[in-house]
């Protein structure tokens, strides 16, 4: 939005989402939104065996695919940060610290994709960023706000992550 319909007020040099590159993104945020952005979601509130293990299977598989595409270049939609980064930046930041534990996605950690991990480190560093990511207070809305998961609401002291 702000790239488009506030652009004016933004007074954004950055462009997250270029002319050229719209379809693109449209299409990878579309393809990373089921399995990964909500994919954790559906494995985390689950209901049955069955609807958490192909939830899990589609995320996983998911990050598979997306670890060879950034095998090949730096960014999901080529050499530039976009709207498509944005969208899996959020999902990948809380991953090995909510998401694996939590929501019972834990076939594997981020850090155990390099490419993935490399990716995740390199937009927390870009400038502006690391200023808006609290893994602690994100561990303390969920693990706090999901009583049918965690009627405790004990939030654990780890993983100690560093994204730098």
């Amino acid at each position: 939005m702000f790239d488009t319909e506030f652009k004016v007020i933004a007074q954004n040099e950055m462009d997250l989402y270029p002319q050229e590159l719209r379809d693109k993104i449209d299409r990878v945020i579309d393809d990373i939104y089921s399995p990964i952005n909500n994919g954790v979601y559906k494995a985390g509130v689950a209901q049955s065996q069955s609807a958490y293990e192909e939830a899990v299977k589609e995320l996983f598989a998911a990050l598979d695919y997306w670890e060879d595409v950034l095998a090949q270049q730096e960014y999901l939609c080529g050499d530039k940060l976009t709207e498509a980064d944005i969208c899996m930046f959020t999902t990948l930041f809380r991953f090995d610290a909510v998401y694996y534990v939590h929501f019972k996605c834990n076939l594997r950690h981020i850090w155990d994709y390099p490419n993935l991990w490399n990716y995740l480190k390199r937009i927390y560093q870009y400038p502006g960023v690391k200023d808006t990511c609290n893994l602690e207070h994100i561990k303390l809305h969920y693990y706090q706000s999901h009583p049918h998961i965690n009627p405790s609401g004990i939030v654990p002291h780890g993983p100690l992550i560093s994204f730098t």
